[in-house]
Formats: structure tokens, sequence, C-alpha cells
């Protein structure tokens, strides 16, 4: 009586724990934060004070609600003047561009958008495809490109840099940032307030040997497994215990954002790392 009575107990106690266990992950890779950022700068345009930029980053087919309802919705709340987006919002493996583009249709309803590729694009082989329904969508597609945003007399610059995976073909071959460095080399000659997008935080130094000022990254998923206190415990391109997961990094003049992502690529489950949403406010120091 008494064994059955341990047995019981100890299947209760199972029971409990996978219970807590399903709660916890379900919450953990559902349940989306929203991490406020004020960016102080002396070259920022008087007129772009209290500007917010909203990013979005590796939402790897990722649905929160409807039809991405719920994330809209975070989205509109936080009253974006413009929403940038830093790459990876399709999984190669599984290949989903209707996910994406639920977000992106209506995000663009909500402010401008601007965009620059992920690794998973360029190696999803559908690059052309992705490309041409941002297009077509209303999106400034950034990879390698250049735009202004004006007011009144004043302007910043939104740069983008494609992401270097168009040129490799896999985690293992050595990342050829060739094509990055002479981007960055004309990006250092523009005159003005430089806000930059690339999916690869491992590049700090050179975005910041190139005088930029500010930068919007992804691709590390937040280290996808967290040990409070410590941070991440792997992300591509950076190995174990990488540097740039999470929060904001400076080097010289540059400051750098990295956001946790949204979605899961090869690893299914995010662990004390919520999906998040960077939201970034431009404060002029005059």
């Amino acid at each position: 009586m008494k064994e059955r009575k341990i047995r019981m107990n100890t299947l209760i106690s199972i029971f409990l724990f996978i219970v807590i266990c399903i709660i916890f992950f379900t919450w953990q890779n559902n349940s989306i934060v929203i991490s406020k950022y004020e960016y102080k700068n002396s070259d920022i345009p008087f007129e772009f004070n209290d500007f917010n930029i909203v990013q979005i980053s590796d939402l790897h087919n990722k649905v929160f609600g409807k039809e991405q309802s719920k994330l809209l919705e975070k989205v509109k709340d936080l009253s974006p003047d413009i929403i940038v987006v830093t790459g990876d919002m399709i999984d190669r493996r599984r290949y989903n561009l209707e996910n994406a583009m639920y977000f992106i249709e209506e995000a663009i309803k909500i402010a401008p958008v601007y965009y620059v590729s992920g690794n998973h694009e360029a190696w999803s082989e559908k690059y052309s495809e992705i490309k041409k329904r941002l297009i077509d969508t209303g999106v400034y597609v950034l990879d390698d490109e250049t735009v202004k945003i004006n007011k009144d007399n004043s302007s910043i610059n939104i740069l983008g840099l494609s992401d270097p995976a168009f040129i490799t073909s896999s985690y293992i071959d050595e990342t050829n940032t060739s094509n990055m460095e002479e981007c960055l080399n004309s990006y250092s000659k523009i005159e003005g307030f430089k806000i930059l997008l690339s999916h690869r935080p491992e590049l700090l130094d050179l975005y910041s040997k190139n005088d930029i000022d500010l930068v919007f990254s992804g691709h590390a998923h937040g280290g996808q497994v967290r040990i409070p206190f410590l941070g991440g415990i792997i992300a591509p391109n950076q190995g174990f215990f990488p540097k740039y997961t999470s929060g904001s990094y400076n080097s010289n003049k540059t400051t750098m954002f990295v956001s946790r992502g949204l979605g899961n690529s090869l690893f299914p489950l995010r662990v004390f790392n919520r999906p998040e949403i960077i939201s970034v406010t431009l404060e002029s120091k005059q």
C-alpha cells in the first residue's frame, strides 16, 4: 500500500512537472515583450526629436494571433514613425512567405517599413519572390541601398546592407564581408545622421570603423537559451556565450541595438528569452 502511494505521488509529480513545463515554454515562445530605449545624439536634427523607430527581426514564419493580429496590435500601440525589419522574416527550412506578408501588409498602414535581408532569405533561393512582394506592398527594400527621411528642412539617412549569406552557402563557410565593406566605405562619406539596418550584430567593429551612428541588427535570437544575469548560450556566427545577443552595444561613436527576434529556426524553443519588439526613441541633444 505504501509503495503504491509512493508510485502515485511520483506519477502526479511527473505529470505536474510536465504541465508546468508546457505552460512555461508556451509562454516563453508566444508572449511578446516590448523593450523601450532612448537614444541621444547631438547629430540628430531637432526636427527628429522624439522620432520613434520600432524594430521587428527574425520572425521565421512565426504567427502571433490570426494573421499576425497580436503582433500588429503591439506595434500599433507603440505609434512608430517608422518600422525597420532586420531580416529572416521567413525560415528557409519551412518556407512560408504568407505568414510574413500578413504582418507586412498591415504594418505598412501603421508606418513606413524599411527592410534588409537575412541569411534565411538569402539561402531560401526565393529572394526574388520575397523582394518583389515587399516592393509591391510599398516596403523600402534597402539591401545595399540608402534613403533619406525628410522633416521640414532636415533629414536623416537610413542605410541598408544585404546579408553576406548571398555570397556564402552555409554557416560553416567563413563570412565574406567584401560586399559589405565596399558599401560601408561609400556610406562613410554620406553626411548627416546615419542609421544602418544590418542583420549581423557580430560585425559591430566593421560598422563602427565606417562612421555609422546607429545600427539595428538581429540574427542572434538572444542566444536562444538565456541564463539569467549571464546572457545567451549560443548564436550563429558567434558560437558559445556570444557577445552580441540582446540590448545595446557601443563601439566608438556607434551604438547598436540587437533584437532577440520573434521566432525560432532549427531549435524550436526559447528559454528565458521571450519574443521581442524593440522601440527606440531618438533624442536630439542640442
